[in-house]
Formats: structure tokens, C-alpha cells, sequence
């Protein structure tokens, strides 16, 4: 039992990478840290504000923290990443942002395997129904989307984009219609289609996206594609 004990510490200890989350005191962000750092990964959390940096390593003592503008970084700051998490959040008004910081890391990192590259999307480009209609369009049915249609507008257009880059190692990850934050719960994958319960519930905590996550980067089943992930029904 010892023996067994021993070798699993081993296994895991070589499991252990260096993960850099952009935007990591937002919503996704801070389940991502707080996951990775859960597993005793070597975690940098990056965000603008040192507040909330502190903040955030106060209660992860483990992790290192970079107070920096996403669009500043380097690759002398980023320099050892194994894994970068882009779970940058922007506001309507300059949700375009999304797209920006896309396309600067992959030019950062073109024509390499690593780091592989992390991008937290949004649900509007996932499809449903039975004609598989865009879900942003349904977003656009709210009578108060205009305040924020802009956001899901342009995390379609930044999967489009990724869609086409075939020289960076990059996979992007989308939550179900309502995404909030919450403790991870069992949970189900799918691919490019809206996942919807039998009772109608179509949830993703930040909790359950942090786990799926962290379940993605040790074991890696996607490659330069988005999936997508729900919340179970809890009974």
C-alpha cells in the first residue's frame, strides 16, 4: 500500500506544469487559479489590479501574481508557461478586446507547440435547435441586449478566428446559456452544440469550468478546436 501510495505522489508530481492565467481575479479566472493551484501546479495569476492579485494570493499563498495590462505582456513575462489560460473579460464597449489579445498571443507564439494556449469563449457560438441556429442569435432576441450583445458578438468572432490558426497549439472551451458564478458539480462535455438538461437547464458554474479546465490541461483531448461544458442536473 505504501509502494502504491509513493508512485501516485510520483505520477502526480510529474503531472505538475507551469500554468499563467490572464484575467485571473475575474469569474473564470479566479476558478482557473484557484483549481490549478488546488493541484499544486506552479500557477502565475496575471491581472491589472494589485487589490485583487493580493487578494487572490492571500488566499493561495502558493501562487505568484503579475500586476500588468493583458496587452503589455511579453514573452520574457510569460516565459517557461506550459500552459496559458486567456480568461481576459472585456465590456461591451470594448469588447472587440477579446479578439485583440487572441490574436496577440498567437502571434506571440506562432509556428511553436508551447505554451499551448488556453481561451475561455463564450456560449453565443455554440448552435441549437433543430435548425442548429447560432445561440447568439436567440441572445439577440432579449429586448436588452444591446447593453451587452456586443460581448458574444465578438467571442464569435475570436473562435472564428481561432478556427484558422494552424500553427500555434491552441484549444478554446465555451459555457452553457447561463454561466454564473458557483462550486463545481458533475459535469458533461460535448462539442459545438448548446448542451441543454432534459428539465431545460442549460448551467455552467465558474467552479465546474475551473475543474474542466484543469481536467483539460493534465489530459489534453482537444486540439486546435473549442469544447464545450454544463453543470449535471443535481438531483
Amino acid at each position: 500500500m505504501a509502494y502504491v501510495h509513493l508512485e501516485r505522489i510520483f505520477l502526480r508530481r510529474n503531472l505538475l506544469m507551469k500554468i499563467m492565467i490572464i484575467g485571473a481575479t475575474g469569474m473564470a479566472g479566479s476558478a482557473v487559479t484557484a483549481e490549478a493551484a488546488r493541484r499544486g501546479h506552479e500557477v502565475t495569476a496575471i491581472a491589472r489590479s494589485q487589490q485583487h492579485l493580493a487578494q487572490l494570493q492571500n488566499e493561495f499563498p502558493t501562487i505568484h501574481v503579475l500586476a500588468k495590462d493583458a496587452f503589455d505582456l511579453t514573452t520574457d513575462d510569460l516565459a517557461g508557461a506550459q500552459v496559458i489560460v486567456d480568461a481576459f473579460a472585456a465590456g461591451p464597449s470594448e469588447a472587440g478586446q477579446h479578439v485583440d489579445l487572441a490574436k496577440k498571443l498567437v502571434k506571440m507564439y506562432a509556428d511553436t507547440t508551447t505554451p499551448r494556449l488556453f481561451f475561455i469563449l463564450g456560449a453565443g457560438s455554440l448552435k441549437t435547435g433543430d435548425d442548429k441556429h447560432l445561440f447568439v442569435d436567440d441572445i439577440a432576441q432579449d429586448p436588452k441586449s444591446d447593453a451587452f450583445i456586443a460581448i458574444p458578438k465578438a467571442q464569435l468572432e475570436e473562435l472564428h478566428y481561432l478556427q484558422g490558426v494552424k500553427d500555434v497549439n491552441w484549444v478554446g472551451v465555451s459555457p452553457s446559456a447561463d454561466f454564473h458564478k458557483g462550486v463545481e458539480t458533475d459535469y458533461t462535455t460535448g462539442t459545438d452544440e448548446l448542451l441543454v438538461s432534459p428539465d431545460g437547464h442549460s448551467v455552467t458554474t465558474s467552479g465546474t469550468m475551473g475543474v474542466a479546465i484543469l481536467n483539460e490541461i493534465e489530459k489534453p483531448q482537444h486540439h486546435q478546436a473549442r469544447f464545450t461544458v454544463a453543470d449535471r442536473d443535481q438531483d
